[in-house]
C-alpha cells in the first residue's frame, strides 16, 4: 500500500528561518563580482575581443546567482523583512531587467498549483494530447518547433530584455483606449473612475503597474547612460550575449525541475499538493560550483514543499527530509535532453508526454 504523506511529516520549520547576515553576504558576493566583471570585460575588449568568452561565461554565471536570489525575495525568504526583500528583489529585477513583484506573482501562482497541469501548464504553456490533435497540421509543426531546446536562446533574451517593455507599452496603450472610450460613454474626465475601473492584463494591482514602470525606467536608462559611456556596440553586445545565455540556462533548468518521464502531472480533480512538490518537481545533481551559482534551486523538491526556505537551508533540509523523498525523480545533467521531450499533457493517463509520431497521431485522427 503506498504512504501517503502530509505536509507534517517533513522536518521545515527549523529550516524557514532567515539570516540577514548570511543574505547580506550573498548579495555582496554575486551583485560586486557581477559589476566588476563588467568593468574587466570593458578593460579586456580594449586589448583584445579573444579574451572576453571566459570573462562571458562568469559574467553569465554570476547574473544566474542574480537571477536565483531575486526569486528568493520574491517569496520573501532571503531576508527577514518583507521590505528588504522587496527593495532587494527591486535592484536585482533591474539587473535582470525583469520586473520582479510582476514575476513573482506568476511564480507565486506555479507555487499553489504545481503539480495541477489542468490550472499550470508549465513554463511552455503546453498543451494537452486532445488539445494538441485538435491542431492542424501546420499548427502542430509549429507548436514542436517553438518547444525546441535551441528556441530557448531567442527566448531567454525575448524573456528578459524585450517582454517587459512591450507590457509597459501595450499596457499604457491599452488604458489610453479604456479612458477614450470611458470619456465617450460618461462625457467627463474622472481620472479616479478610469483608473479604478480599468482591469489590465499587463499589470494586475497599482503595485504592479509601478513595479514594471519603474524597473523600465531604471533598465532603460541605465541602457542609454552606459552605451554612451562604453560604447553602443560593445555594451549592448555584452548585455545581449549575457542575458541571452542566462536567460537560457535559467529556462533550462527551470524546465527540467517539471518536465521529465514519470512527473506528476494530475488532473484538478483529486490533485494533492505534497505529490506535486515530491513527485512533479526533479531534484537536478549539479557540481558544487553550479549548485553554488544557482543557489541550490537544483533542491526543487524542498523548494516546493516550503518556499519560505531560504537558499541557504534548502540542503540541509533536503538531507534532514532524505527519507521521505524515496519517489523524487534525480536527474543530472546529462539527463536534460531526454526531458525537452515532455511537452504534452495526457489528461487521460496524468502524465507528460512526448510529441506523437506521424503514425500514431495519424491514426488517433482516424479513430
Amino acid at each position: 500500500m503506498e504512504t501517503v504523506l502530509k505536509k507534517s511529516d517533513f522536518v521545515l520549520v527549523p529550516y524557514m528561518k532567515s539570516d540577514d547576515r548570511r543574505a547580506t553576504y550573498q548579495i555582496l558576493n554575486t551583485v560586486v563580482p557581477y559589476v566588476g566583471l563588467w568593468f574587466l570585460a570593458i578593460k579586456a575588449a580594449s586589448i583584445s575581443l579573444w579574451i572576453l568568452p571566459p570573462i562571458i561565461i562568469l559574467m553569465v554565471l554570476f547574473l544566474l546567482r542574480c537571477f536565483s536570489l531575486m526569486h528568493d525575495c520574491g517569496h520573501y525568504s532571503l531576508f527577514r523583512s518583507k521590505a528588504t526583500n522587496r527593495w532587494v528583489g527591486f535592484m536585482l529585477g533591474v539587473i535582470n531587467a525583469i520586473p520582479q513583484y510582476g514575476w513573482s506573482r506568476d511564480h507565486a501562482y506555479h507555487h499553489k498549483t504545481n503539480g495541477d497541469w489542468e490550472r499550470y501548464r508549465g513554463i511552455g504553456d503546453f498543451l494537452s494530447t486532445d488539445e494538441f490533435a485538435q491542431l492542424d497540421s501546420f499548427n502542430q509543426r509549429l507548436y514542436g518547433i517553438l518547444r525546441q531546446p535551441i528556441i530557448i536562446l531567442p527566448g531567454g533574451f525575448f524573456y528578459l530584455v524585450i517582454k517587459p517593455r512591450l507590457a509597459l507599452i501595450f499596457g499604457i496603450h491599452d488604458f489610453i483606449n479604456h479612458g477614450i472610450t470611458y470619456l465617450k460613454h460618461k462625457g467627463n474626465i474622472d481620472l479616479g473612475m478610469i483608473v479604478s475601473s480599468h482591469n489590465s492584463k499587463y499589470w494586475h494591482s497599482k503595485e504592479e503597474f509601478w513595479d514594471l514602470l519603474l524597473n523600465n525606467i531604471f533598465v532603460v536608462s541605465s541602457w542609454l547612460i552606459l552605451s554612451q559611456l562604453i560604447g553602443v556596440k560593445l555594451f549592448f553586445g555584452l548585455y545581449a550575449v549575457t542575458l541571452t545565455m542566462a536567460g537560457a540556462v535559467f529556462i533550462s533548468i527551470f524546465f527540467v525541475q517539471h518536465n521529465f518521464e514519470g512527473s506528476y502531472a494530475h488532473s484538478t480533480a483529486d490533485w494533492d499538493y505534497i505529490r506535486g512538490a515530491v513527485e512533479g518537481s526533479s531534484y537536478l545533481e549539479l557540481p558544487a560550483i553550479l549548485r553554488w551559482f544557482t543557489a541550490d534551486i537544483s533542491y526543487h523538491n524542498i523548494h516546493h514543499l516550503s518556499e519560505r526556505i531560504p537558499n541557504y537551508h534548502l540542503a540541509a533540509c533536503h538531507r534532514a527530509n532524505s527519507h521521505l523523498l524515496s519517489n523524487v525523480k534525480v536527474l543530472r545533467i546529462s539527463d536534460m535532453p531526454n526531458c525537452a521531450r515532455f511537452i504534452l499533457w495526457d489528461a487521460d493517463s496524468n502524465s507528460l508526454v512526448p510529441l506523437p509520431t506521424k503514425r500514431r497521431l495519424s491514426s488517433s485522427l482516424h479513430s
